[in-house]
């Protein structure tokens, strides 16, 4: 099965999937290994059982998770593209090689805790995590508890919805980076004809007509939120004048080159020192990340 080609150097995930391998490291992977309209070995990307087991799969053969599971419904993301943001926020703090010193925060870690999970594993960093949903708060808490991972990752109940930062860093926290994946879209309405096209797309080559599920990409404060993506870098960008003593680098994810502009100008807006646009490149697939810092 073609994976992505045009990843991080030092992602573990560059090339084709091994899907032999990986299905040997969780068995229940082999029920859901297909042929492709080309006669790859691929699996339904558009079924949440068959990317669970995925990437199962993945973080038991490349990251010695033992246990992965996460509540019916949130969102199951992409490992390969995961894993990128680490890399190349490695490269943007200058840390590319293993170093437990390292602490790194991030925002919204959801029920399936991936980044400080690939974070602590593939560099030795230690994080501390935010979530707001109460069932995703467990989800990770479970993984930390269930994987021995509690000495690198610990994870904080954000009880304010209207607040980032806030609650989360306190007096003592000193941060080399913040990471986040904010929910992109602006409207529940948005976010559904976004999984349903994502789930077209994925079914292209079939000729029965897709449906489209909501749960297909997550939960609600995982996909959107009023404004979307911009209004939530924007409050990001507001608190963070407020820690720029404790963070190094403050970055997160933006899904549309489109929003980066209003973004820039809310960061000139706080006399940001540095900014800074990162692309990453999945395939055919661009993505990106925004870093800000202050002196």
């Amino acid at each position: 099965m073609k994976q992505a080609s045009i990843l991080h150097p030092r992602n573990l995930h560059n090339g084709r999937y091994n899907l032999f391998k990986l299905s040997k490291a969780h068995k229940p992977l082999v029920g859901h290994i297909k042929r492709s309209p080309t006669g790859d070995k691929t699996i339904n990307f558009s079924n949440p059982n068959a990317v669970l087991a995925l990437n199962t799969a993945l973080l038991k053969t490349y990251y010695d998770i033992s246990f992965y599971d996460i509540p019916e419904g949130f969102l199951c993301p992409p490992i390969p593209g995961r894993a990128d943001y680490i890399h190349y926020l490695a490269d943007l703090i200058g840390q590319p090689s293993a170093n437990p010193d390292v602490r790194i925060l991030d925002i919204g870690s959801g029920a399936n805790l991936i980044y400080p999970i690939i974070g602590s594993k593939a560099y030795q960093w230690r994080f501390k995590a935010s979530e707001l949903n109460a069932k995703a708060f467990q989800s990770a808490q479970q993984l930390i508890e269930k994987n021995g991972l509690d000495t690198s990752i610990s994870i904080i109940k954000q009880n304010s919805p209207d607040k980032i930062f806030d609650g989360i860093i306190t007096d003592g926290d000193k941060f080399d980076a913040v990471m986040c994946n904010p929910p992109f879209h602006k409207s529940a309405a948005e976010a559904a004809e976004g999984s349903s096209r994502k789930v077209r797309q994925l079914n292209k080559h079939k000729k029965v007509k897709a449906v489209p599920k909501l749960n297909f990409g997550g939960q609600a404060n995982e996909l959107w939120c009023d404004g979307g993506e911009v209004a939530f870098i924007k409050r990001m960008i507001s608190e963070s004048v407020n820690y720029k003593r404790q963070v190094n680098w403050f970055t997160s994810l933006v899904s549309k080159s489109d929003n980066l502009n209003p973004i820039k100008q809310a960061l000139k807006k706080v006399n940001a020192s540095q900014i800074q646009v990162v692309k990453m490149a999945q395939g055919s697939k661009e993505s990106r990340f925004i870093a800000w810092r202050f002196d």
